[in-house]
């Protein structure tokens, strides 16, 4: 009987990762080939910024909402209802780009409501995987799901690539509504336990006050959240920042450029894959992600010390191992740590830490490179990082918090 229970959880995991893995790749190629296609017709940085903002702020300020409705409705209905939706609002562009009507702002309102229906996808889609996995393998499977993720960003520029200057930016979009499609009819073959509330819901917005008070009472929960923050804020605008360091410090050869993104997409695949073969043993979870976020802080600087390309290349590498072993114990984390009522709430809060965490790095020490050497930028963030490290750590609060949910998962 347990053999039977065993490959059925195995089997719907795999239909589930199945379905999210084809779904995410047809979002993924339509963001880089949007990308290219405005840079190609515009040229201009204004409206490349201008489709940054559409594509991340709504999702950062639906995953609040997102979080609630994951906590109030049905998980699995949530995700097929925003992969359905986009499905259509991507068909509708592409219909009304092939008749040639394809003005600016209608692919800037089509990213923005893509971007607000994966403010109501994430939150679903994290607090439903402990419905389908048991506690026992999500350290291994969030590690596969990184893993999976992480791959999809090598392969996609390739496949949107190829498609956009074969066929152009309308093809792209018709792939995106195959992809989501078939992702919505592999979820409906999942089944999923249903949620259990030991409180009835009050209100929408009563939801979202205890969410937050939620967070605010639960100091584990608080700091994990406080300390991927913290690491994704100081090491976002290096990581963005590391293509401009190429070109002024070691040429501006193409092939630099290539191998760095390479090395740094290869580091995220490498870190997902050994947090899902070595994760499930360690004990000491939290202890290991600090571990990561000073190991990040050290490589920062190193990044702005490097004197060598290939140095300078495979400290990229190394942190972005780094950055999967701090992400994904944390996300199993919050998934053991809250309970099931809750746990769409505080994934909706997490999402906003990842979806706006980066963009105000690069708002604060994106405009200092201009001003200085992008070395001395990259030393400042490793160093503020290490320092923001050490006075976390040094608050007796957050060292019993963090406490806790180590000897909790011992």
């Amino acid at each position: 009987m347990s053999d039977r229970v065993s490959d059925r959880w195995k089997r719907n995991l795999l239909v589930f990762l199945g379905g999210q893995t084809v779904s995410s790749l047809g979002s993924m190629i339509v963001g880089y080939a949007v990308m290219w296609h405005l840079t190609v017709e515009t040229g201009s940085a204004v409206v490349l910024t201008l489709s940054v903002a559409v594509g991340m702020l709504p999702q950062a300020v639906v995953s609040v909402f997102g979080g609630v409705w994951a906590d109030r409705h049905s998980r699995k209905l949530l995700i097929i209802g925003a992969d359905s939706t986009i499905a259509v609002a991507t068909l509708v562009l592409a219909l009304l780009m092939l008749s040639g009507v394809g003005d600016l702002w209608m692919i800037f309102l089509a990213m923005a409501v893509r971007s607000a229906l994966a403010g109501i996808q994430g939150p679903a889609v994290n607090a439903m995987l402990p419905q389908i996995v048991p506690a026992e393998h999500l350290m291994r499977v969030n590690g596969v799901q990184q893993t999976i993720q992480s791959g999809m960003m090598l392969f996609a520029p390739a496949v949107a690539a190829a498609v956009y200057a074969s066929t152009g930016i309308v093809a792209v979009f018709f792939i995106d509504v195959v992809t989501a499609v078939a992702g919505v009819l592999l979820l409906l073959l999942v089944p999923v336990a249903r949620m259990v509330r030991t409180t009835e819901p009050i209100s929408y917005f009563g939801d979202l006050v205890a969410g937050v008070r939620y967070v605010k009472g639960n100091a584990s929960v608080r700091w994990v959240m406080g300390l991927v923050a913290v690491v994704m804020f100081m090491a976002g605008a290096p990581a963005h920042l590391t293509p401009l360091m190429i070109t002024r410090s070691f040429g501006d050869e193409v092939w630099m450029l290539s191998v760095n993104e390479l090395f740094w997409s290869v580091g995220m695949v490498l870190g997902g894959a050994m947090m899902a073969v070595f994760g499930p043993r360690v004990k000491r979870r939290v202890r290991l992600m600090v571990t990561a976020s000073v190991g990040v802080g050290v490589l920062v600087v190193g990044l702005g010390v490097s004197a060598d390309f290939w140095v300078f290349s495979v400290a990229g590498l190394v942190i972005c191992i780094l950055f999967q072993t701090l992400l994904v114990p944390a996300a199993t984390v919050l998934q053991e740590q809250v309970e099931d009522a809750m746990r769409g709430r505080v994934f909706g809060f997490y999402g906003i830490v990842m979806s706006v965490a980066m963009p105000l790095s690069m708002i604060v020490f994106g405009p200092l490179a201009d001003r200085f050497a992008v070395e001395s930028v990259m030393v400042l963030a490793g160093v503020l990082l290490l320092a923001c490290l050490a006075g976390m750590l040094a608050l007796g609060g957050a060292r019993r918090s963090l406490a806790t949910v180590d000897a909790t998962a011992s």
